[in-house]
């Protein structure tokens, strides 16, 4: 079992964001989750983080499991993250950009996301979001970082 969730809300050509305000990837755009509280599994967390960090009610039928990322050491504490894809088609646009506690939410186009230039947004997600929204197969990512530098992501079908 792993300790956290990350979840990718897509609307057309676009994803939900935060700008985080905490550890890790502080002051980058990274997706929304959080850590499992004890007895939830990977849905019941992201179902409750995505309620508290947006508003939205996300029903399970909406949720793909895309799999779970892994890492050899980084800030965060705990063995890695479920990753899911929301379809978010029939969800109110929520307005952003929009600040929370947790950092800003703003919508982001997903060419801006994956672009392996863009610095801003956490640096393992180019690596694996596009196979995340092109495939309904389930991988495991793992990704090896040098201190807070990422060498490199594996990908292994699960």
């Amino acid at each position: 079992m792993y300790t956290y969730t990350l979840a990718f809300i897509k609307k057309g050509s676009q994803i939900l964001m935060i700008n985080r305000e905490k550890k890790p990837w502080k002051g980058c755009w990274n997706g929304l989750g959080g850590k499992l509280q004890p007895g939830e599994n990977g849905i019941q967390s992201v179902i409750r983080e995505l309620f508290e960090e947006t508003g939205y009610h996300i029903h399970e039928s909406i949720i793909k499991d895309s799999g779970y990322l892994t890492w050899n050491s980084f800030d965060a504490n705990g063995q890695g993250l479920y990753i899911y894809l929301i379809d978010g088609y029939h969800l109110p646009l929520l307005a952003t950009p929009l600040q929370t506690s947790e950092g800003i939410l703003d919508w982001k186009e997903v060419d801006w996301i994956i672009d392996p230039t863009n610095l801003g947004v956490a640096h393992n997600i180019s690596s694996f979001l596009p196979y995340v929204l092109s495939s309904d197969l389930r991988y495991h990512y793992h990704c090896h970082f040098e201190g807070d530098r990422l060498i490199s992501v594996t990908k292994e079908l699960i």
